[in-house]
């Protein structure tokens, strides 16, 4: 297991595992939305890792990048000030919801530090923000650090299926974005007797550029493990027909699922876990004798802000990012 690695003990494990009939359909999910009662999701299992990291090499000062209303740069924001780390984030656009601009706002609020770019100047400005005391993290997390997480937690679910608390899943369907939660998986799942696939649910495109960077990250973690990177990569599977019009953009069989998932007390949200939900959904119709289980990677219900946090005017060049915002 990766956890011979110093990691910070951000988290409660193992996560539960539920059997769940989402209308005539039954899924198992993973619910690492229930990772920590702070605020939870598939983040909080790579930070321990890479705040870690950034401690051991006695750095202050946190630098990342995501889309305005990312999960990862909130979950830095929320583990790395409760931590001692200053967190600084560079943005760039993403659709407005109101749960987006939640998500910024609650950022701002936790004391994050916040700068606007476009995709051609991000890492130029990510260059331009870094000095000696800061330790950057890559997008959602995903580095061969963050993976660790990952690898982690296909040996919980290992220990879980051993215990007959679920039968071994055929497949695990899971949102495939920066890549590091299906890496780690990936990597750990190889580490363990279970035969289970891992079905990655790319919510970007291009779905090519996803899935070569999932393929070279897992390469690296099995690497950094000690695992064969061919065998690990034998098990993915990646879904290139749930992405819709994007990243950030709501697509018709997630909002389905999203439906489903409502009446069946899950939460889910359009841009990751309701895609692939639906994924789930589809694979599990497809061959209803084979094991199903979603990994539900939520990131937990944004903690509430005071009205005159809520009401207060965005920074102008933060607002700008919010494509659409009224």
């Amino acid at each position: 297991m990766a956890g011979s690695q110093d990691r910070l003990h951000l988290g409660s494990y193992p996560t539960p595992v539920q059997d769940v009939a989402f209308g005539e359909t039954r899924l198992m999910v993973k619910c690492d939305d229930a990772t920590s009662p702070v605020y939870g999701g598939n983040k909080v299992r790579k930070l321990e890792y890479v705040l870690a990291r950034a401690r051991e090499r006695k750095k202050t000062r946190l630098l990342t990048v995501g889309a305005v209303g990312s999960h990862h740069v909130l979950a830095t924001a929320i583990h790395g000030r409760a931590n001692g780390f200053r967190v600084h984030a560079i943005l760039i656009p993403q659709p407005w919801t109101p749960h987006v601009e939640n998500n910024l706002r609650t950022g701002l609020a936790h004391g994050l530090t916040a700068e606007a770019a476009w995709e051609p100047s991000l890492y130029l400005r990510v260059l331009a923000a870094m000095d000696a005391d800061t330790e950057y993290i890559s997008l959602g997390g995903s580095s061969v650090a963050g993976s660790l997480g990952y690898v982690d937690a296909a040996n919980e679910l290992a220990l879980q299926v051993t215990k007959g608390e679920l039968a071994e899943p055929e497949e695990i369907v899971v949102a495939l974005g920066s890549g590091g939660t299906v890496a780690g998986l990936l990597v750990g799942l190889a580490q363990t007797k279970l035969r289970t696939r891992v079905v990655g649910v790319s919510i970007a495109k291009p779905v090519m550029i996803v899935k070569a960077l999932c393929t070279r990250l897992t390469s690296r973690v099995a690497r950094a493990c000690g695992v064969d990177s061919a065998a690990a990569l034998s098990r993915l599977v990646v879904d290139s027909g749930s992405v819709g019009a994007g990243y950030g953009y709501e697509t018709a069989d997630g909002k389905r699922a999203s439906e489903l998932a409502a009446d069946a007390g899950i939460k889910v949200d359009p841009t990751y876990t309701a895609k692939a939900l639906g994924s789930a959904l589809s694979h599990a119709r497809a061959n209803e004798k084979q094991p199903v289980l979603f990994w539900n990677t939520l990131s937990s219900a944004t903690p509430a802000l005071p009205d005159v946090v809520q009401s207060a005017p965005l920074p102008h060049e933060l607002r700008g990012l919010l494509r659409g915002a009224p």
